[in-house]
């Protein structure tokens, strides 16, 4: 027989009860006009980028950008099925039942968490003062541990696991933890449980390899 859901899972299918099709295309609008006015600061902040620019030196700057674009709606994608197939597949194990498409949807509505980061780094640059370098810019991830230890004093293979300890992973996990409450009717301790064996272990896994991998 199944759980009824509770008041707050009501509440909250109701608040993300909107045409997930027209969402994922919001979405990516933004993350691609969030990552274009990101590349024009970096692009300003390089010395002599007009002369660079006019003599064709940053050409494959260009290009790299242009294809991380077209990649963007892929990587989006790729990655709401793996953190939905990693949820559906851990609740399985453990015997908590949820629906994968649900669980797709909810991954897409969760990723509006990750704008936040990069909507500060806009605004803490927009009007960088002469000595900002495009590293700075590049390396800025605001309220990781990356951002409180400062990128300059340590190696740059932590850079990478530094800034993904983030405030923001945490808020994603605990809109997780209400977003399996809700898919699965399972309590939130239960969901608490989900969430750290399906999306913070991995993660934490990752990081691990990622570093030890470094070279």
């Amino acid at each position: 027989m199944a759980k009824h859901a509770s008041p707050l899972a009501q509440r909250l299918s109701e608040l993300i009860d909107f045409d997930k099709r027209v969402f994922f295309f919001l979405l990516l609008f933004i993350f691609l006009l969030i990552r274009y006015l990101t590349n024009v600061l970096v692009l300003e902040a390089i010395p002599g980028y007009e002369d660079l620019e006019r003599k064709g030196d940053l050409m494959f700057f260009h290009l790299f950008n242009s294809l991380n674009y077209l990649w963007t709606p892929f990587a989006l994608l790729w990655k709401f099925t793996v953190i939905a197939f990693l949820f559906w597949s851990i609740g399985l194990m453990i015997g908590y039942k949820a629906d994968f498409k649900a669980l797709w949807k909810f991954a897409l509505v969760a990723e509006v968490i990750f704008i936040f980061p990069e909507l500060l780094r806009i605004l803490t640059y927009i009007n960088p003062s002469g000595n900002i370098t495009y590293q700075e810019i590049q390396n800025f991830e605001p309220l990781s541990a990356l951002w409180l230890v400062g990128p300059e004093n340590i190696e740059e293979k932590y850079h990478y696991a530094l800034s993904v300890l983030n405030v923001f992973e945490i808020l994603y996990g605990i809109f997780w933890v209400f977003g399996y409450h809700m898919i699965s009717r399972r309590s939130l301790s239960e969901s608490t449980l989900v969430v750290l064996l399906a999306y913070f272990l991995p993660l934490f896994i990752w990081l691990l390899f990622y570093v030890g991998a470094y070279r």
